[in-house]
């Protein structure tokens, strides 16, 4: 039963991890490299994530210095930057490409939190399966008679604890991120 909650504690630090990694491509008013990750260039046939073709770099924490490797791609990395839902217009030297991060306003950071509530409601919800799960197979278990009652009882109070803690981390992360999108 020891192998079912190794399991389960590996799947629910891979939903953390995933709600994590949704976060990061939400916009604050400070620039990261974590925007451009979820947009994606045309790259000689292939579909591929702006920092693996090109050098990104912050600069004073509101603007994004891209460098292409290939300077033929500058055309392709702006037009993905207009096509994505970041809202901001590349500007071009035909060599790098900068995106200035505008602040956001009052209106944008309650839509960004209320996005941000959304997903960790989504990561709880992923944690809570994964408990479900879990006490099903321990239900199973104890009908045919591998496992006790009592065992059954205490595995139960393994579980929840588990899921009482990644619920909180998730709360944490989202706390920690809210607070990041309402700082100017």
């Amino acid at each position: 039963m020891n192998e079912v909650l190794d399991e389960a504690k590996r799947k629910m630090e891979k939903s953390l991890k995933n709600f994590k990694e949704e976060l990061s491509h939400i916009r604050t008013s400070r620039a990261s490299v974590a925007l451009l990750d979820a947009i994606k260039v045309d790259c000689y046939g292939t579909q591929m994530p702006i920092p693996q073709i090109a050098t990104v770099n912050v600069v004073e924490g509101k603007m994004l210095v891209i460098q292409p490797w290939d300077v033929n791609l500058v055309k392709e990395i702006e037009k993905a930057i207009q096509k994505s839902d970041l809202g901001i217009n590349p500007t071009s030297d035909g060599k790098t490409i900068r995106l200035v991060i505008p602040p956001l306003t009052e209106e944008r950071r309650k839509e960004l939190i209320k996005v941000a509530g959304k997903l960790a409601e989504e990561a709880r919800i992923a944690i809570r399966n994964i408990r479900r799960d879990v006490l099903d197979k321990f239900k199973s278990a104890k009908k045919k008679g591998e496992i006790s009652e009592d065992d059954y009882i205490q595995l139960e109070k393994k579980v929840q604890k588990l899921t009482d803690q990644y619920v909180e981390k998730i709360n944490e992360v989202l706390k920690e991120k809210e607070k990041e999108i309402l700082t100017p």
